[in-house]
């Protein structure tokens, strides 16, 4: 399960009602023991230009997909996290706040997937491709993919039914293969263009985004940053330019999120209309 918009280099493009949807319960929901008010949400929303019936249709496909429960009070509807939503969203927050965008701490580890799928199992195949992309991996040579550290792939070979198809192994780079050779697997320009785009975006506080207050600023912000980290494979930083910008861009998605964070969360107590549930 995935958060994300897909791939987009460009982060001036908007992101989808969903991403922003899920940055929203990161931030006000995940912990707590409430549901939120579908009209309180609408208003948060608003100020980013997501419309009623956007806000609306996003919300019900997520209750489809086990991502969110209704509750009623009256002739109110009030939604609130499955314990689905919460894996994704405590993922989402080890993503921003404890793994980082900067991989201080490899110990020289790779996670080598392989596999050899005919083409009566060729929807699989993408399938399986699209997640280990997604998952960090990068395209070593033909039908072996290479991830710094140990990942865990398990799920996904389930849910594909793959098991029988696919090797998965933990390993070292030994002589004549150096580590940094294995970083060619990933297309580094690409991924450090994706951080300058939002160095670019961000320089000015989001200034020229046009933005009505700092709630606004502040979703926006956790959504841009959190659709980078997920698209970053962590590579070793060791393997990087000394220059990597996503030291600086890190730097920067602090410091902003620190300083619209109580603003941002007082702009957010005034509108949002909770309801206690679990207790």
């Amino acid at each position: 399960m995935t958060s994300d918009d897909g791939d987009g280099a460009a982060h001036s493009s908007s992101p989808r009602p969903q991403s922003l949807m899920f940055s929203f319960l990161g931030v006000y929901v995940l912990g707590r023991r409430v549901a939120v008010y579908s009209g309180s949400v609408i208003d948060v929303f608003a100020r980013l230009g997501v419309t009623e019936e956007a806000v609306r249709s996003t919300l019900t496909r997520m209750v489809n997909r086990g991502l969110l429960a209704r509750h009623r009070q009256g002739r109110k509807t009030y939604f609130g996290l499955t314990p689905k939503a919460t894996g994704v969203l405590e993922d989402g927050r080890r993503r921003v706040w404890e793994t980082g965008a900067v991989n201080r701490d490899w110990d020289g580890t790779w996670t080598l997937v392989g596999f050899s799928l005919p083409d009566s199992l060729r929807g699989a195949r993408h399938d399986l491709r699209s997640r280990l992309v997604w998952a960090g991996f990068g395209l070593l040579q033909s039908g072996l993919w290479i991830a710094p550290g140990v990942k865990d792939v398990t799920e996904t070979v389930t849910e594909l039914g793959l098991h029988e198809h696919v090797t998965v192994l933990a390993a070292r780079a030994l002589k004549p293969t150096e580590s940094a050779d294995l970083v060619r697997a990933f297309d580094t320009p690409r991924i450090a263009e994706r951080y300058r785009a939002f160095l670019d975006r961000w320089h000015d506080g989001g200034a020229r985004l046009g933005l009505p207050d700092d709630l606004a600023r502040q979703l926006l912000l956790h959504t841009d940053w959190l659709r980078l980290v997920r698209q970053d494979p962590h590579l070793p930083a060791e393997h990087l330019p000394a220059d990597w910008p996503a030291i600086r861009a890190e730097r920067a998605f602090h410091e902003l999120a620190r300083a619209w964070e109580e603003p941002a969360r007082a702009l957010a107590a005034a509108v949002l209309d909770e309801l206690p549930v679990g207790r």
